[in-house]
């Protein structure tokens, strides 16, 4: 993803809401105006290929997002609007300044689709939308103006060119380096994701509130240094831009059962149930007292976890070197986990913590050489 700065708060246009979209569908049939796809089911809806929904970003609820976008850019003086479309994911191309929104925004039946194959929709909700498209306004930015082969440029953000935005990163959660925008501390993942989280604060806070926010911040010369290019782009002409699109959702011809199996393949890991086959060998699901070693009942793994956790947590630190924050974090999802599948210690307590303590440092040890907790799924 790539982005802007701002001295004053724009007009804002009144922003069309989000519909809510209910746990179950209820399908009777096609609704007048609706395409017939959206009375599927979602048996039936994967089937479909994403070039065949004839999505229009147009008459989608997103084509409000883009105007209030392009009213802060206004506000700002800046009259690069960077054109929209809708692709596979949020993204905008190398070397383009074009910004492209995932399709399954366009339709409330498709977000639906969308939060019960992949748990959430990224960029659903009115303010999440906006975050990532001031985020990627600022990748365009970039793109068109080229203030990253700048030395100064280089010296606050590092090289751009150095390598590509990496699929893991080892972020540091308190680093006041970075600004704080998207998820995941982000802008520490790259220099252009660095640049584009610090365009996308001076876009969307007005000034004397990220110099508030930021007081003290390594982060506030960041947010100045780009402030200043916002100024100094607003006094030049738009220069001719690139505005290729890639995986263009007109053009995409793999249905969504196959978009989403892809998907579900590269983000396997954050899914809640990844790790639930270490779990159940671990533990033990609920049952009778005299199927286990124990004579009374089981105490609750997640219970268990809980009381045990700091001293596995610096067990586990001590002897792979990782960051605390990452060792608890891991835990953490552990006794979620236990608790949804009700597990229960099946050995002693001294057997299970040993059992535990390997099976965690053999996690994190993948994770700090791989990026990744396991390296198969």
């Amino acid at each position: 993803m790539k982005a802007l700065a701002r001295r004053s708060t724009p007009p804002r246009r009144a922003v069309a809401p989000a519909p809510v979209l209910p746990e179950r569908l209820e399908l009777i049939g096609p609704v007048a105006g609706e395409p017939a796809w959206a009375a599927l089911h979602d048996d039936e809806l994967l089937d479909v290929r994403i070039c065949d929904l004839g999505l229009r970003l147009d008459r989608s609820e997103l084509r409000f997002r883009i105007e209030q976008l392009h009213d802060e850019l206004r506000a700002l003086g800046l009259p690069l609007r960077p054109a929209c479309y809708l692709g596979d994911e949020w993204f905008t191309p190398s070397g383009s300044a074009v910004i492209a929104l995932p399709f399954y925004l366009a339709h409330p039946r498709l977000r639906l689709l969308e939060r019960r194959q992949m748990r959430e929709v990224e960029g659903g909700t009115d303010e999440e939308c906006m975050r990532l498209l001031r985020h990627e306004c600022g990748h365009a930015f970039d793109h068109a103006y080229r203030f990253s082969r700048r030395p100064e440029w280089q010296a606050l953000f590092g090289r751009s060119d150095a390598d590509q935005t990496p699929d893991v990163y080892r972020p540091r959660p308190y680093s006041k380096s970075y600004v704080r925008h998207l998820k995941n501390h982000y802008a520490q993942a790259h220099p252009d994701e660095d640049f584009a989280e610090t365009f996308a604060v001076v876009v969307g806070m007005p000034e004397r509130e990220w110099r508030r926010k930021y007081r003290g911040w390594k982060a506030l010369e960041k947010l100045e240094y780009v402030a200043g290019l916002v100024a100094e782009a607003a006094r030049k002409r738009v220069p001719r831009i690139d505005e290729h699109r890639i995986s263009d959702a007109r053009r995409l011809k793999k249905t969504l059962r196959r978009y989403y199996a892809e998907r579900r393949r590269d983000y396997a890991e954050d899914f809640p149930d990844f790790l639930d086959p270490d779990l159940l060998r671990l533990f033990g699901e609920t049952s009778p007292a005299a199927d286990l070693e124990l004579d009374e009942m089981p105490e609750p793994a997640s219970r268990f976890l809980r009381r045990r956790r700091d001293p596995v947590v610096s067990a586990v630190v001590a002897f792979t070197g990782t960051h605390k924050y990452t060792a608890d974090e891991l835990l953490r999802r552990l006794v979620t986990r236990c608790e949804v599948l009700g597990l229960v210690l099946r050995h002693n307590e001294a057997r299970t913590l040993l059992e535990l303590g390997a099976y965690l440092a053999a996690l994190v040890t993948t994770h700090l050489h791989t990026g990744r907790y396991k390296r198969t799924v």
